[in-house]
């Protein structure tokens, strides 16, 4: 069974195990400053910070998104560095829902890692249930053995987005805010709407209101009313830059519809090519 979730006693019981790596992902898009400040200022102890703009991400060439998806084999030699072997467990935090951490645990079954999981609840939620917090860097440790693996998860690439548009293979779902799914605002990319026919998801509907995921029956049950009796595997995520549709991902993966697919240039890359067609409304 895929992992997903670990919860804030879980981790807290685990702290001093040696096969164990958590990473602070924690991020803002308007302000990339942010999440190494956040770090520096407390962070779970033990844990390492990457930065979603410059460690997790590949060049930009402004055809390819604002996240490209760096190579597997960059990505393994990143992972390796903080001493990421093939049976290490990985956990992954921010304070924005999951939304950043999602991501690094999607990026890691595209690697082909089995055991990685998201805090539950994220940053808040550690200190919600009274764990202890520090505020020096991570220890040294000695480089990893990880590899690229077979991949745990699936892309499709924006030529199979447009091809679908004429023969339909799949359904998109968008993990963009409503109003921007629709066109009404676009904060972030130079052109508002999205890829005709994609249904919207927001990401954050698939929380509670304390910031901890919804149960799986009624993730279940949501994704359901959404997509009806389609596939899973039939179910390609996008949003803005192919971060918080992995949050859509792990909630399909929590609810246990397996087997749906990531868009990664999302609409950032889709909208850089004018001949691509767009649309706007519900």
């Amino acid at each position: 069974m895929t992992m997903t979730l670990i919860s804030a006693a879980d981790l807290a019981a685990r702290l001093q195990a040696p096969d164990l790596r958590i990473f602070d992902v924690r991020h803002d898009l308007a302000d990339h400053a942010a999440g190494r400040r956040a770090y520096e200022q407390g962070h779970i102890p033990g844990a390492r910070y990457l930065d979603h703009e410059t460690e997790l991400a590949a060049p930009r060439t402004g055809k390819n998104g604002r996240h490209p998806l760096p190579s597997r084999a960059d990505l393994a030699a990143q992972m390796a560095t903080h001493g990421v072997g093939p049976d290490t467990l990985v956990v992954a935090y921010d304070a924005s829902g999951g939304m950043f951490a999602a991501h690094l645990w999607w990026m890691l079954r595209w690697l082909g890692h089995e055991r990685v999981a998201v805090l539950d609840g994220g940053w808040q939620g550690w200190l919600a249930a009274g764990q202890p917090a520090a505020t020096e860097p991570a220890p040294a440790v000695p480089a990893g053995a990880v590899q690229p693996g077979a991949p745990l998860a699936e892309t499709v690439d924006a030529q199979a987005v447009l091809a679908n548009l004429a023969q339909p293979a799949f359904t998109v779902l968008d993990a963009r805010a409503a109003n921007r799914y629709r066109g009404e605002v676009e904060p972030m990319d130079p052109v508002a709407g999205h890829i005709p026919g994609a249904l919207n998801r927001p990401n954050g509907e698939n929380l509670q209101a304390d910031g901890r995921f919804k149960d799986a029956a009624q993730l279940r049950a949501e994704f359901a009313a959404l997509l009806g009796e389609r596939d899973p595997r039939a179910v390609v995520h996008q949003c803005g830059s192919g971060i918080t549709a992995c949050h859509n991902l792990l909630a399909m993966e929590i609810a246990g519809l397996a087997g749906s697919r990531l868009y990664p240039g999302s609409w950032s890359e889709w909208c850089s090519d004018p001949a691509r067609p767009v649309a706007r409304g519900a």
